[in-house]
Formats: structure tokens, C-alpha cells, sequence
């Protein structure tokens, strides 16, 4: 399974890379994540991390969970996470944030996995339930909260000015 979702904020790149990075920080600003918290914290976006997440279905929401350990390279703008435990254990997870012409961000998440270890089935499931439904569906929702949030930090910050 592999998915790929984008997005594009009016923030510049080191607002919303801050904002990505600060993950602790998400269930503020991000109404679909139940929780966010280190278990091990390796220092400011590395370490151990926890989140849960809701995924609606009409009026159901279905919660989701999983154990990532979480690394970042600030010079490129890049956030990673190898999911650890949870039904998508063996995740690797790319958070890529770049400029564009105008000033400008665009937000780039990947989702790489094999599935889970069930047999006959698990790629299937990963590839036409999982990534579609439930990985692209949270990520496209959070990458809309992040770029919101970094748009209204930078607007602050200008206006402060």
C-alpha cells in the first residue's frame, strides 16, 4: 500500500513545518485526534509517540490507534514515523513540506506499508480498505488542520509585526 496525500498553505514553509513537527500539540487545533503524547521523548519531534484518531462513518466514528517512532530532519523539512504497534505496525510514514512560487507551502504526506500479517489478505486490505478509507481519509483531514493552523500562526506573527 502506498498513498499520497497533498496539500498547500499560504504559510511559509517554516511555519508549517514547525506546526507538523509539534504534533504534541495536534488535538488543539485538530478536532479528529483523540490524543497525541511521547512516550519517549528524545528531544522536540523525536521519540516515541502515541495517537489515536477518530475516522467517521456517517454518524459513527470509528477510533483508530497507533505507536510511531518519530524522527525529523529541520534542514529538509521532513518529519518520519515507523509505526511500531497497531494494526498498521510496520508503517513508514513521510512527512515532506516544501515552497511554492508564490511563498508559500506545500504539504506532502506518504504512507508506505505492507499490510498487516493476515494472511492471504492483508495486502488486500491494506491496499483497497486501509490506505483509501481510513490512512488518505485521516491524513487528507489533518493536513487541512495543519495548514489552517500554520496559515492563522503566520497571520499573527505578521500582524504582531
Amino acid at each position: 500500500m502506498r498513498t499520497v496525500d497533498e496539500d498547500a498553505s499560504r504559510a511559509p514553509p517554516r511555519v508549517c513545518f514547525q506546526v507538523a513537527t509539534d504534533v504534541q500539540k495536534w488535538p488543539d487545533f485538530l478536532p479528529h485526534y483523540r490524543w497525541v503524547r511521547f512516550r519517549r521523548l528524545d528531544g522536540f519531534g523525536r521519540g516515541l509517540v502515541e495517537m489515536a484518531a477518530r475516522r467517521p462513518f456517517g454518524p459513527m466514528a470509528y477510533p483508530t490507534w497507533w505507536l510511531s517512532e518519530m524522527d525529523h530532519r529541520p534542514e529538509e523539512r521532513i518529519v518520519l514515523y515507523r509505526h511500531v504497534e497497531g494494526i498498521t505496525r510496520g508503517m513508514e510514514v513521510r512527512w515532506e513540506v516544501s515552497s511554492t512560487k508564490g511563498g508559500g507551502s506545500r504539504l506532502r504526506i506518504i504512507h508506505e506499508w505492507d499490510g498487516p500479517d493476515w494472511p492471504l489478505i492483508g495486502r488486500a486490505v491494506a491496499d483497497r480498505v486501509i490506505g483509501p478509507h481510513f490512512v488518505s481519509h485521516i491524513a487528507g483531514r489533518t493536513l487541512a488542520g495543519v495548514s489552517r493552523e500554520a496559515e492563522r500562526l503566520w497571520l499573527e506573527e505578521r500582524t504582531a509585526t
